[in-house]
């Protein structure tokens, strides 16, 4: 999923040790599963190169510098792709913000260049009216442009991995939608422009992408080895904590809103939604947001400038909040679910239940480490060593049987009912982000990265996918008067609706116990019910039917009525009724009753600019070079035959390639 280099995955991440090679969002593509500790739960790191050369040189830029921000510069063009609706305008760009900005609070070290990549599409509806969505993908380290891509922007890319068409339930078609790739070093966002390879063949850390001059010039290219620029892949040169992302987000937010031209909005609502990691980012995100919001309406913030920003609704698709609330969820997906699959014996269920349970397992030391965590470095600094040894003991030592038994699990991580070689969501963006006039057109310097391997390790490297907060942070968002909406989809395991509706149960607000007392409704739209919805007044938890982890991609008109209803205050279940504030759902008190019929599974399809959508026998032929390519996909095997005096070999041509 890296788009130039990158060993990701494009959708959640796994298991990182130290230095992370597979996956990101819930898991991404870094090196392993990410459970309890790592990040990968949530991002799936595999490489996934989205390239094969450097990009282009950048053209036709506007540049503005900031009137009120020494140092700060805004960067942008029409790119005129994706979203081709006549008269719909889109921008892509840059805010740069210079080493050193982020030290406004508790002096903070920020000792090189922020260049956050930004992909912004108007309203295909009276624009100058309609509120703004900001867009977030999880990791920590995936790229947005997933959700911008694969799920819910404008258009999705054709299987050529070349062209695009548009998507009719588009979250642009009544909002203004902004897709955001950050921290630096993710997506189309760097630090410092850096030259690398990677080599997807290789095993570990030797797949990561590697600095190099080139100064013995560039090496051949080929399907798992390539060239290109991307950020330093420094993990001091990034944010390595939810705390640290939102700081640098807020300056983004400030400068944007403020001095962007393209935007001039008439409603200044604010939303965010975000997936996966998302569960940590959103409510972290919009807490800072909504401090430093105090902080203006009491004047202990007063440079001219500083913008407030109005925020509405946070929106959590799949998200992770809480381990120790969620990590139990996964023996149970895996065991008994509503799908009727059980992926592990009840032996291992039960042998899974008690290592996390029994006194001095691990949910005690994890709880144990959650309130160090909080005694000692309660701004979540990450830079206190008791609490970073702390957390790394409970991946290494304490919690690694539940790891070791979710790294034999063979079906998809995110999608129970798909192979674990997974095809879906399509992964033509990879392809797509890799072509030169497409670089070119959106004004990038760099290649693109799906999932940054640096973002990742930084992050795993203080244990901030285990850090208590985020489920605090919601309850006081919704204490503030912000909206908050979570939907799942139930055939998601990376971050699996059965841990997400124990969270959305346990969030302490001023409304819980009418949100506890509420029943599930169905959730209604055309297409019939597209799932169960509890809600109570501002607040809801939706599980979506036959979704997994992307569930935009999965569901789209249901997630897109949520996204409605939500943004314009109408009840998530119908979106006939405005909401109030003691507006109930009314039902069941759960829905774990109503099963749902297994779908037919797909077959892998070899993408190779997407290593994890490969069997091992598949990629093992892209690796020896015998696998036959066309549009990215491995579409047969050069076939040795012996004719004539025995020594002549028949090679598949360029003829035989286009009949496939």
């Amino acid at each position: 999923m890296l788009g130039f280099f990158g060993v990701i995955n494009a959708k959640g991440m796994g298991r990182i040790r130290v230095f992370p090679a597979q996956n990101a969002n819930c898991g991404f593509v870094f090196a392993g599963i990410i459970m309890l500790s790592s990040i990968a739960a949530v991002l799936a790191l595999t490489p996934v190169v989205v390239l094969g050369q450097f990009p282009p040189p950048v053209k036709d830029v506007t540049t503005l510098k900031s009137k009120y921000h020494e140092g700060v510069t805004i960067s942008y063009k029409e790119p005129g792709l994706c979203e081709t609706t006549p008269g719909v305008k889109s921008y892509s760009g840059y805010v740069h913000l210079p080493p050193g900005l982020l030290s406004d609070i508790s002096g903070e070290e920020q000792n090189y260049p922020i260049n956050t990549f930004f992909w912004f599409f108007e309203s295909r509806k009276d624009p100058e009216n309609a509120p703004l969505a900001i867009w977030l993908n999880g990791g920590p380290g995936g790229s947005s442009l997933m959700g911008g891509l694969q799920e819910n922007g404008p258009c999705f890319i054709g299987a050529d991995s070349n062209s695009t068409y548009l998507n009719p339930w588009s979250w642009n078609n009544e909002v203004n939608m902004l897709y955001l790739d950050q921290p630096a070093q993710v997506g189309f966002s760097y630090d410092v422009l850096t030259n690398i390879t990677v080599n997807l063949a290789e095993k570990g850390e030797l797949k990561q992408l590697i600095p190099t001059d080139f100064s013995d010039g560039v090496p051949e290219q080929n399907n798992t080895f390539y060239v290109g620029t991307v950020g330093s892949q420094q993990l001091g040169k990034t944010a390595n904590t939810t705390v640290h992302a939102a700081h640098a987000l807020w300056h983004f937010a400030q400068t944007w809103f403020g001095e962007f031209p393209g935007y001039k909005p008439n409603d200044d609502r604010v939303s965010l939604w975000t997936e996966s990691y998302g569960g940590h980012y959103g409510p972290g995100f919009f807490k800072f947001f909504q401090q430093q919001n105090e902080k203006i309406n009491n004047r202990t913030i007063d440079e001219e400038g500083t913008n407030y920003i109005h925020l509405d609704t946070l929106g959590i698709v799949n998200g992770l909040l809480d381990n120790i609330i969620q990590f139990p969820s996964y023996n149970q997906m895996a065991y008994n679910n509503t799908y009727g699959i059980q992926h592990i014996s009840k032996e291992q269920y039960e042998k899974a239940v008690d290592e996390y349970e029994r006194p001095g397992g691990c949910r005690e030391k994890l709880a144990a480490c959650q309130k160090l965590a909080e005694e000692e470095d309660p701004d979540w600094r990450g830079n206190v060593p008791s609490v970073i040894k702390c957390f790394d003991k409970i991946h290494i030592d304490d919690c690694a049987a539940l790891d070791d038994l979710e790294e034999t699990l063979n079906f998809g991580w995110y999608d129970i009912a798909h192979p674990k070689a997974d095809p879906t969501p399509e992964p033509y963006m990879h392809g797509y982000l890799a072509q030169d006039w497409v670089l070119s057109a959106l004004g990038v310097p760099v290649n693109f990265t799906a999932a940054s391997p640096s973002v990742g390790a930084s992050f795993d490297s203080t244990g901030d996918i285990n850090r208590a907060g985020s489920m605090e942070a919601v309850a006081y968002l919704l204490d503030s008067g912000v909206k908050v909406h979570m939907m799942y989809g139930d055939r998601d395991y990376a971050c699996n609706w059965l841990g997400g509706e124990e969270v959305s149960l346990l969030i302490n607000h001023e409304g819980s116990e009418g949100f506890r007392s509420a029943g599930y409704a169905p959730l209604l739209t055309t297409e019939g019910e597209g799932g169960f919805v509890r809600q109570y007044g501002n607040y809801s938890f939706a599980r979506v039917f036959q979704a997994g982890h992307e569930v935009p991609w999965y569901q789209p008109e249901v997630s897109y009525e949520i996204f409605m209803r939500a943004t314009f205050n109408r009840d998530i279940a119908t979106g006939l009724l405005p909401v109030s504030d003691d507006l109930a759902t009314a039902g069941p008190s759960s829905t774990f009753h109503v099963k749902n019929e297994v779908p037919e599974s797909p077959e892998p399809k070899c993408y190779v600019r997407a290593p994890g959508t490969c069997t091992p026998e598949q990629y093992a032929t892209v690796v020896d070079g015998t696998a036959i390519v066309k549009d990215f996909f491995v579409v047969g095997n050069v076939k040795d035959e012996m004719r004539g005096d025995g020594t002549q070999k028949v090679i598949m041509t360029p003829e035989r390639v286009d009949e496939l």
